[in-house]
């Protein structure tokens, strides 16, 4: 015979049981338009793994705040694969970009775009993140333009 307190645990246990698997069923929404290259919101749901990727950088401080961008990104896509996802998996995105001198010390917000649409907003990745870009004075080494950080989720 179970007593009233086992059975209250018993039926906890299965709507805790039933809640989580809720959760993990829904999917991950990225609010996005065909017009703008960013989501305007992402929603992830409970019980979704998050993933938090430090900022990368390009392999080397060469070449325009574009190559730098691709590099950054491919950094990226190298590093979420390492877990089985890929850059559809970003659901958040800071960029940091340092002024050009060749633009006169302005971020080339263009030439970032550029790469960037290489890689979110495709036809074989459509998936677009939320994004933050900002112009910061410096990167952690001379000759960087770009350095970008991902948050990434997967169910």
């Amino acid at each position: 015979m179970v007593s009233q307190s086992g059975r209250t645990a018993v039926f906890a246990l299965g709507l805790a049981t039933m809640a989580g698997g809720a959760a993990q069923g829904a999917d991950i929404v990225h609010t996005q338009t065909d017009q703008s290259p960013i989501a305007k919101m992402v929603t992830v749901p409970a019980g979704v793994t998050t993933y938090y990727l430090s900022g990368m950088l390009a392999p080397a401080a060469e070449g325009d705040t574009k190559t730098q961008t691709v590099g950054a990104l491919s950094e990226i896509k190298k590093a979420l694969a390492t877990q089985n996802l890929d850059m559809g998996d970003v659901v958040m995105m800071h960029v940091y970009l340092v002024g050009d001198p060749a633009k006169d010390g302005k971020m080339d917000f263009a030439g970032m775009m550029e790469g960037y649409k290489q890689f979110f907003g495709t036809k074989e990745q459509p998936n677009k993140p939320s994004r933050s870009t900002v112009q910061v004075s410096a990167l952690a080494g001379p000759g960087y333009l770009v350095e970008i950080e991902v948050i990434a989720a997967h169910k």
